[in-house]
């Protein structure tokens, strides 16, 4: 429980070091900005089509008595509204990481650098274009696990009573995971961390996981917000990523910050890089 208000406070902390440093912020609000007006697009037309679409897809439904097949495509233009929804919470930091690739890796960069006791940042050594490939690719693996997890979810939400309760906060858990893999990818990336490591370093701190993108996860549904808090999300999972991998970080007044004692060893580079 103890790492779940460690994961808060890596995500406080790096909405203030975004603060004190307003360059860095301006440049990291450009790829959420474009993100978020093609997403804007998205869900607008699905608002506008999805009665039209449900229509089209349940046509068993045109014999049943009135007022059930109202209800029926009632709720379910709702339900896709919402998966609708869900996905573009899941898909939001991937799609703007991928865009925003060279802002945020000097963002995370800059971060690393800052706390860094010497001074210094890892670099991947790797030219843009592979780098791009290999975020890409990883972030295509991980949404398309999210989008598995999303229609389990979906279809989990017809369960009377559970669908309505319980399975909500499942879906803004596996969220919050995949939120913070995509955001500390940026930093594990640098220090070659493949993508299976990445997960295996998350898995071995949930709390600390749920603790910083759950919330997260939860402010992104809020129109505009996400755009704002992307800079942020990048530095403060940059310092967690130190975190996870044990390095040694100094704090607003120069000292050294001690590791958590559930301090995992770091994880294993990638043949790949």
């Amino acid at each position: 429980m103890r790492d779940l208000g460690v994961g808060f406070r890596y995500l406080l902390k790096g909405q203030r070091w975004v603060a004190r440093h307003g360059k860095q912020y301006g440049f990291g609000l450009l790829p959420g900005l474009v993100t978020l007006v093609l997403y804007a697009a998205a869900l607008i037309a699905l608002a506008v089509w999805g009665t039209d679409f449900v229509g089209w897809a349940t046509p068993f439904a045109d014999d049943w008595s009135s007022p059930w097949p109202g209800l029926f495509r009632g709720l379910l233009t709702v339900l896709l509204f919402a998966l609708g929804l869900l996905l573009s919470v899941i898909t939001f930091t991937a799609v703007t990481l991928l865009i925003g690739q060279p802002f945020y890796e000097s963002l995370s960069e800059r971060v690393d650098r800052d706390v860094s006791p010497d001074g210094t940042a890892p670099e991947s050594g790797l030219p843009l274009w592979r780098e791009l490939w290999i975020s890409g690719r990883d972030s295509l693996r991980i949404v398309v696990r999210a989008l598995l997890w999303a229609v389990l979810l979906f279809a989990l939400g017809f369960v009377p009573l559970a669908g309505q309760t319980v399975v909500p906060v499942i879906g803004f858990m596996v969220t919050g995971f995949f939120l913070t893999e995509e955001l500390t990818a940026v930093a594990l990336q640098r220090r070659g961390v493949e993508l299976r490591a990445r997960l295996a370093l998350l898995r071995g701190r949930k709390s600390l996981v749920w603790g910083f993108g759950t919330p997260l996860g939860l402010a992104f549904l809020v129109p505009f917000v996400a755009v704002f808090l992307m800079p942020g999300a990048v530095a403060g999972a940059t310092l967690m990523a130190r975190d996870l991998l044990g390095e040694e970080t100094r704090d607003d007044n120069g000292a050294k910050e001690p590791l958590a004692p559930s301090q995992p060893p770091p994880a294993i580079r990638g043949e790949e890089y």
